[in-house]
């Protein structure tokens, strides 16, 4: 069997980050983005692009059901975005079930090309909110995944317990920090680089960064 990846690639930090943490781990590479319906689409832009640099195969599978089935502040544009995770509940941006999804078809592209490497970013260490990313759900589905296709699966999630800080620790030891930080889309609102500066996942970026940079300056 042949030491390749896919890689579940949404255009952001994280998965941009495995991107190329992938392309030193495996032979070769695959990536598998998904249009949900999602508010931000320009991240789908952003990952066909980098996947070009990277001289990385890169699919657009279409779930256009998941704003039928739940709503949330991704998919419709309607609800608001909240700046700060509820004490009660996951934050109103998590998307019932995607993770399982996405992985779930990647594990059947990845079969058809004979791939049992999957890559995905998520991680629990800057926890979101969201019980897909998750250590325990990983392992978890990664079973499922093998007794369902009688196929031998390993899902990698290289940023699992790392925070946003140690992920630009990453991307800068992979040469990759620049591409990373100026054409990588995580804002909500789907703003580029940078991002808007408001939305909860443009503070978790932008946090981790001031703190990888006040590191890099006292080292």
């Amino acid at each position: 069997m042949n030491n390749n990846a896919l890689l579940v690639f949404s255009g952001g930090q994280d998965s941009t980050t495995c991107l190329f943490w992938a392309k030193q781990h495996f032979n070769k590479v695959f990536a598998l983005g998904f249009d949900y319906g999602q508010r931000h689409k320009t991240e789908l832009e952003a990952a066909r692009h980098i996947a070009v640099q990277a001289n990385v195969p890169f699919e657009i599978l279409k779930l256009k059901l998941l704003p039928q089935l739940t709503a949330n502040a991704l998919t419709s544009a309607s609800i608001e975005v909240e700046k700060e995770k509820p004490d009660e509940r996951p934050p109103n941006t998590l998307v019932e079930g995607r993770n399982m999804l996405f992985l779930t078809y990647a594990a059947i592209y990845a079969k058809s090309k004979s791939v049992k490497n999957l890559v995905t970013g998520v991680g629990q260490a800057d926890f979101s909110g969201y019980p897909d990313c998750r250590n325990d759900f990983i392992v978890s589905l990664n079973q499922t995944l093998n007794l369902s296709m009688d196929y031998d699966y390993k899902i990698h999630t290289p940023l699992m317990w790392k925070n946003k800080t140690e992920i630009w620790q990453l991307a800068d030891d992979l040469g990759v920090f620049e591409l990373v930080q100026n054409e990588t889309v995580t804002c909500y609102k789907g703003v580029k680089g940078k991002g808007c500066g408001n939305c909860p996942a443009c503070y978790l970026r932008n946090r981790g960064l001031e703190n990888y940079l006040k590191q890099k300056e006292n080292e």
